[in-house]
């Protein structure tokens, strides 16, 4: 959010405690990991250690918590924000499958529908259409488990034709409604266990290419977790074929490097497949904030987008979801343990 900002005006307005200026912007500090008003009698930062954010919401996003004195000042608006939030996606979840348009779902919330898109869009980082369309394709994936035909579960969903589901099916699934259905039966992954310096890795591999990295103490534990994300698909475990792959995969791991000639399966969505590229894009030795993520594939109000598709990352390492950090130096999370997250950036780091 600060690219959206006369940054220098705003120092000025930090600087003078300038009241005029409360509501327009908080100013958030690195070294404290807190944020606070314009007007905030505590003592003035370094410039170097300040960055500016439109509303408290992108500050908190970013991992900062505000000062005692600002917190009352600022929580009033933060409330009223996140109450109307929560009324829109209570509204989206009992209206169905029924498509909302924008001004009836405002009137429901009785606000006006500029006022409900900026406020749903600068808490959440998504638009009320894009969260509403992920519902029907959660609804979608329900159902397709749950009904017999790919027809009745696009009719159940609340999509009115199964030409515009096919459309969008591959980047939403992964794969077709019928294979997502099936939980992708008929495919093969092949896969193998193996010891790395960060623990048990379990690689999976299709006729495509490397579809899963697992990281892990327990074999059977990841085992489970992959049955669980292709409940269809004919699993073997192959040990002996896999080895030469296995083994340039577990190099990656302990530290040897990118393998780009490495072929990988990567099945996500169009907005996953753009941050892990971008992701790819981090040299070793170095992270990127999820703001910085975010801005790099012109996306800049996506920070909790960004977040949800490096925690969605099936390739372990191989996708660097672990250069990705908070503004203020935390870890951020990994899915695969923050200590393993941790002691990644670090051997990069003195690579």
């Amino acid at each position: 959010m600060t690219t959206l900002l006369d940054t220098e005006k705003a120092w000025r307005a930090v600087q003078t405690r300038d009241r005029r200026a409360d509501g327009a912007f908080v100013y958030a500090v690195r070294s404290t990991g807190i944020y606070c008003r314009p007007s905030c009698p505590s003592r003035r930062p370094a410039r170097r250690n300040v960055r500016f954010y439109r509303d408290p919401a992108g500050a908190e996003l970013e991992g900062f918590r505000p000062c005692r004195r600002c917190g009352e000042a600022v929580a009033p608006q933060r409330r009223r924000d996140l109450e109307l939030v929560r009324r829109v996606c209570e509204v989206l979840g009992d209206n169905g499958a029924e498509a909302m348009p924008l001004n009836r779902l405002a009137a429901a919330c009785r606000t006006s529908p500029f006022a409900l898109r900026r406020t749903f869009k600068r808490v959440t980082g998504v638009s009320p259409r894009a969260y509403a369309e992920a519902l029907r394709f959660g609804r979608l994936k329900r159902a397709l488990r749950k009904e017999r035909t790919v027809s009745a579960a696009t009719f159940v969903a609340g999509f009115g034709s199964s030409s515009r589901l096919y459309e969008r099916a591959a980047d939403r699934l992964g794969m077709t409604p019928a294979a997502y259905r099936l939980g992708a039966t008929g495919t093969e992954i092949r896969y193998s266990l193996i010891s790395t310096t960060l623990g048990t890795a379990l690689v999976g591999v299709t006729q495509s290419g490397v579809c899963a990295v697992k990281l892990g103490s327990l074999g059977a534990e990841l085992e489970r977790d992959l049955r669980a994300e292709f409940p269809g698909a004919i699993l073997n475990r192959d040990d002996a074929e896999l080895e030469t792959i296995s083994r340039r995969v577990a190099k990656v791991i302990d530290g040897a490097g990118a393998d780009p000639e490495l072929p990988l399966d990567i099945q996500g969505t169009a907005f996953q497949a753009r941050v892990w590229r971008a992701l790819t894009r981090i040299p070793q030795g170095e992270t990127r904030t999820y703001t910085q993520v975010a801005q790099s594939i012109g996306r800049p109000s996506a920070v909790r987008a960004v977040a949800s598709a490096c925690a969605a990352n099936h390739l372990a390492v191989l996708i660097p979801c672990h250069r990705v950090v908070r503004s203020d130096g935390g870890m951020g999370g990994y899915r695969w343990g923050e200590d393993r997250k941790r002691a990644l950036l670090e051997r990069e780091r003195h690579a």
